[in-house]
């Protein structure tokens, strides 16, 4: 089981007296380093001069820098670019800028675990990865709560990676919730496992080809749309409130009953023995190098897959259904 930190367990703040770059404001960095701010770090934000997170860092009272100056003005540097980006920024502006002593951090270990990102010796490695979205993080915090966090420790040239770590997620407000301890292997993989094959991947899938079996079957695919798509919202939340025991707890006694007795029958072994095929491949590199691959062709098969995916009926329908829908928006 992992061991849990809240906010009586941190003695010591690393962060006191140490400036911290923030490298990217888009919505999880926005909140990271506002949070910061409010619990009296001191902070430099770096973002693109002329995209709209520049302005809104300028709003938000930053000044926001290149990644270059930012991490040359800093104690440590947390990078929040999207994955795709970090080994450039990191390459071309943060490495050259890096001084013994110095801390980096991640709030994923995608690069750092698949070695896209390889620090030099002197440098602490850590993670502090909020379990929810920058919107989340900040709200939290301004309510004077917390989203859980988990942290990792990468590289510990200070022997004080973790307490810097642990004071990273206080001063984010993710102590008041709870932090977990991880590795990068652990967070990179298993994060990779969920969105492949149950959050997004398997979710998709498992709408649209509930979708197409009604629509087949000529039922009509307004709804088909109902049932296989819409709805879905009622079970996540309460799976996500109550788990999914206190989810078959409200619903009708036969939609339970249907849920013990069919959903094994289209999530069995076989599916399960081709989720351990899609973890093996995290596991051995094979999707990272694939993806890495893939970007460095300019994303075909990712823009092909795409488009398909936007021409699907459950895509025009869904579209022509949400506009009688006004709390959506």
């Amino acid at each position: 089981m992992a061991k849990v930190y809240y906010e009586k367990d941190l003695k010591t703040n690393s962060l006191t007296k140490k400036r911290v770059a923030v490298i990217g404001y888009g919505a999880q960095g926005r909140a990271q380093a506002l949070n910061l701010r409010d619990s009296k770090v001191k902070v430099v934000v770096a973002e693109l001069k002329g995209t709209d997170n520049y302005q809104q860092a300028k709003k938000d009272g930053f000044d926001p820098l290149d990644a270059a100056e930012a991490a040359k003005k800093a104690d440590i540097i947390h990078i929040l670019t999207p994955d795709t980006l970090q080994a450039k920024v990191y390459k071309e502006q943060i490495e050259p800028n890096l001084k013994k002593g110095n801390a980096l951090g991640f709030s994923h270990g995608f690069n750092i675990h698949f070695h896209q990102i390889v620090p030099p010796a002197g440098i602490d490695v850590y993670m502090v990865a909020p379990k929810g979205p920058g919107t989340l993080v900040r709200e939290m915090y301004e309510a004077n709560q917390g989203v859980p966090c988990l942290i990792a420790v990468y590289q510990d040239a200070s022997k004080g990676a973790k307490k810097i770590a642990l004071s990273y997620a206080k001063a984010i407000g993710g102590m008041k919730a709870g932090v977990l301890e991880t590795t990068f292997s652990e967070e990179t993989e298993t994060d990779l496992f969920g969105e492949q094959v149950v959050l997004c991947g398997g979710v998709t899938k498992l709408i649209q080809k509930g979708f197409e079996t009604l629509v087949e079957a000529g039922y009509q695919p307004e709804i088909a749309y109902f049932e296989c798509l819409h709805e879905l919202k009622l079970i996540t939340d309460l799976v996500y409130k109550q788990g999914i025991g206190g989810m078959r707890k409200v619903v009708s006694d036969t939609a339970e009953y249907g849920d013990l007795t069919r959903g094994r029958r289209v999530i069995n072994d076989k599916v399960k023995d081709e989720m351990k095929k899609i973890l093996g491949e995290i596991q051995s590199g094979e999707f990272s190098r694939e993806w890495i691959l893939e970007n460095q062709a300019k994303r075909p098969v990712y823009k092909a897959l795409k488009k398909k995916e936007e021409e699907h009926l459950i895509e025009k329908i869904g579209k022509k259904l949400r506009k009688m829908m006004p709390w959506i928006k």
